[in-house]
């Protein structure tokens, strides 16, 4: 057993990043994911089940569902396995955490940090609404950290997507963003991370493997990162169903090698029979030429076939 969780199962990511006392930490995750673009003060989390009304769409649980106190929604997921339809998944998920924002009633008041104001419940005042006021969105973040390559993108660690036009690449629609992050294509040593946003980055995906944390992470981030993550300060529910997580990980690692292994055996054996066969051809076709050859200088059938090795109905077809 390792000294630190696992990020990368379902309950040592929860423990990381969905409880109260690890919300400082998400929040400097979050802002280095978004540094530049937007700064989170502080943020809430709110309810992580779909409750809609429509039979398809219940059971959806994000496994992170945030409000910042300025009104921006995110939604954090960790995805440790492949599967197909990944990407067409991840665009739902955000889409119905924007079809949220306009289902929810106009007089239903969200509750947020102090200080914040929820942009949709903004809308409520004594005029008339306007029919465009109920469209008006907040901003909606999907963030996905993949333990695995997805295909059908590109073969990076980080890929932002946008509503934007495909002449120019302008941001058409700011409101909805997704940011997929594939953790195989991290390779960066940790010698080789300058800013505390790859340090952080190298520290999920590794940490798994530490005994300690490492003495070129000096930032305060990572002493709470340390005092979270510490399997040896789990409560005992989080530890039994941590040590059940762990179980199912390394089944699922063990089963995903060793169908990679069958797959590349398969292959080496296709190429290997393939080889073979495309050299037996050969010395068929090698064999059917120079039986063209002694026919054309008028060597006698039977010589033909004891030199060849084919037989008098083959040499008969030429």
């Amino acid at each position: 057993m390792a000294h630190f969780v696992n990020p990368f199962t379902d309950i040592g990511f929860k423990i990381i990043f969905g409880q109260p006392a690890s919300k400082e930490l998400l929040i400097t995750l979050l802002n280095e994911l978004l540094a530049g673009e937007h700064h989170i003060e502080d943020l809430t989390f709110i309810d992580k089940e779909d409750n809609s009304d429509n039979v398809n769409d219940r059971g959806i649980i994000f496994d992170l569902y945030c409000l910042t106190s300025s009104g921006e929604y995110i939604i954090v997921e960790m995805q440790n396995r492949w599967h197909s339809n990944f990407l067409d998944r991840t665009l739902y998920y955000v889409c119905r955490a924007i079809s949220r924002l306009i289902e929810r009633p106009i007089t239903d008041e969200v509750e947020l940090p102090a200080g914040g104001k929820d942009s949709v419940s903004d809308t409520v005042s004594e005029a008339p609404l306007r029919y465009g006021d109920r469209y008006k969105l907040s901003t909606v973040y999907g963030i996905f950290l993949m333990n695995f390559k997805e295909g059908k993108l590109e073969p990076k660690f980080r890929t932002d997507t946008v509503v934007a036009d495909r002449e120019n690449g302008r941001t058409v629609n700011p409101h909805f963003r997704q940011i997929y992050l594939q953790f195989p294509y991290f390779t960066k040593q940790l010698e080789e991370c300058e800013t505390l946003y790859d340090k952080l980055i190298y520290a999920l995906k590794n940490m798994n493997e530490w005994n300690r944390m490492p003495d070129a992470l000096k930032e305060q981030v990572f002493k709470h990162l340390e005092r979270l993550a510490a399997v040896a300060n789990l409560s005992e529910a989080n530890r039994v169903a941590y040590d059940k997580a762990v179980d199912r990980y390394y089944v699922n690692r063990i089963y995903e090698e060793d169908m990679q292994d069958r797959v590349e055996n398969a292959m080496r054996e296709g190429r290997e029979k393939g080889m073979q066969e495309g050299r037996e051809e050969g010395k068929k076709e090698g064999k059917l030429e120079d039986a063209q050859n002694f026919k054309r200088l008028g060597v006698p059938a039977d010589i033909i076939a004891k030199a060849t090795g084919l037989s008098a109905e083959e040499i008969a077809k030429l």
